[in-house]
């Protein structure tokens, strides 16, 4: 017997490895903008807020609002027509959803990406695997605030006590917390483990194969 009725995952860091892509387009928009660019793991540190938050991070300190909001209207435009370059699933990941599925636990995404690209992503690499996929949108509270996820269980009409949220980062160890859920971290993600247990992680998980067990098993 499944020991939950659907589990809601955080797409970056999660279950798709989209850090190139969002380097690329983080340093194409700072070049444009005539400032210095940042390393592969400063923008792996900066993401997980959403990309407004990556773009506050990336510019250098004392950025004028009005130059960050430049560069963040760039980015969107960038990354839209880049979001896919170098970007997979992990590995296990197609397969861990597949199991899920067939098994009859509900799938979702909520992710602090902009909603745009986060259905655009899930329909590319995970077609027709996920009941609902949301992102950051106007006037919902981005995670760790439990808006998104509280929506999806209300649709689906299932109760937070059968359902897990699954992420990489502490945003989603919060995001958990807040909606009152059970929660996975995953090490392969844009966080270690030491930053995880750091942060409140109740199960590190190093396989994706082990959330197939934990939930159907």
């Amino acid at each position: 017997m499944m020991k939950y009725s659907i589990a809601i995952f955080d797409l970056d860091g999660t279950i798709l490895d989209t850090l190139d892509d969002l380097a690329d387009s983080t340093n194409y928009v700072l070049t444009k903008a005539g400032m210095p660019t940042r390393t592969r793991d400063e923008v792996r540190r900066f993401v997980g807020n959403g990309i407004h938050k990556l773009i506050e991070r990336a510019v250098p300190a004392n950025t004028s609002d009005e130059q960050i909001e430049s560069v963040f209207e760039a980015f969107k435009e960038h990354y839209k027509s880049h979001s896919a370059i170098h970007t997979r699933p992990y590995d296990g990941t197609i397969e861990l959803l597949t199991a899920l599925r067939n098994g009859g636990c509900k799938t979702a995404v909520v992710s602090n990406k902009a909603d745009f690209a986060v259905k655009d992503l899930c329909e590319q690499y995970f077609p027709h695997m996920f009941d609902i996929a949301v992102g950051e949108r106007e006037n919902v509270r981005r995670k760790p605030a439990p808006d998104a996820v509280n929506a999806i269980l209300d649709t689906l009409n299932i109760s937070r006590e059968n359902a897990i949220y699954i992420g990489d980062s502490d945003v989603d160890i919060e995001t958990a917390k807040n909606c009152g859920m059970d929660c996975i971290s995953v090490t392969w993600g844009f966080r270690d483990r030491e930053f995880l247990l750091e942060h409140g992680a109740q199960k590190l998980i190093s396989e994706p194969d082990e959330i197939r067990k934990l939930i159907l098993e």
